[in-house]
C-alpha cells in the first residue's frame, strides 16, 4: 500500500470529513473538491480579557497567516543561565516582535496547529500585558496540561526561567 503509515482510524476520519461514502464518491468523480484552509489570525483585534483583569498593553500585529516555522521561541540570556526578573525581561522584549494574546487564543481554538515540541514549555505571548484585580502585571502563556492545551499567566514581577520562552515573529 502506498500510504501504509495511515491507520484505520485516520482513514475513517478522512471518509467522515468528506461526508461519508457518498462524499468520497463525489470527490473521486470530481464533483467536489478539498479546499486547504489558511489559518489567518487577526493580531489587530482586541484580546480576550480574563475576568477581573484589564489590558495594560496590547501590541497590534496585523494579520498573521499561521505557520509554525514563522514563530521563534526565544529565551533571554538570563533565562538560559537560570532565571531573569520579569521587569528586566519586559524591557528586553520591547526590542523584539512578540506575538500578542490573540495568537494564543487562536491556537487554543485550533490545538491541532500547536507544535508537539511546545509541550513541556510555557510559551508566553508578551505582545499583550494584563493587570489583574490586585494591580499586578501578567503575561498569558500556552501550556500543556497532560491531555489538553490550556492557558496560564506569569507574574511580570517574578523570576522567569528557561521553560518560559517568548513567542516571537521569526526574523
Amino acid at each position: 500500500m502506498r500510504y501504509g503509515e495511515l491507520n484505520l482510524g485516520q482513514i475513517e476520519a478522512i471518509v467522515n470529513k468528506l461526508g461519508g461514502m457518498e462524499g468520497v464518491q463525489r470527490f473521486l468523480s470530481g464533483t467536489s473538491e478539498v479546499v486547504i484552509k489558511d489559518h489567518v489570525i487577526n493580531c489587530d483585534a482586541n484580546p480576550f480579557i480574563p475576568d477581573g483583569w484589564k489590558v495594560e498593553e496590547h501590541q497590534k500585529g496585523g494579520q498573521f497567516k499561521w505557520d509554525a516555522k514563522q514563530v521563534e521561541l526565544w529565551l533571554s540570556d538570563g533565562q538560559k543561565k537560570g532565571r531573569v526578573e520579569g521587569n528586566k525581561l519586559r524591557k528586553e522584549m520591547a526590542k523584539k516582535t512578540p506575538f500578542n494574546a490573540n495568537v494564543l487564543d487562536y491556537l487554543l481554538a485550533h490545538p491541532e496547529l500547536i507544535p508537539d515540541e511546545w509541550k513541556g514549555k510555557y510559551v508566553f505571548f508578551w505582545g499583550t500585558i494584563y493587570r489583574d484585580s490586585s494591580g499586578d502585571l501578567y503575561v498569558r502563556c500556552l501550556c500543556w496540561r497532560g491531555s489538553r492545551w490550556d492557558w496560564s499567566g506569569g507574574w511580570v514581577g517574578g523570576g522567569w526561567r528557561g521553560r518560559g520562552p517568548a513567542a516571537l515573529r521569526a526574523s
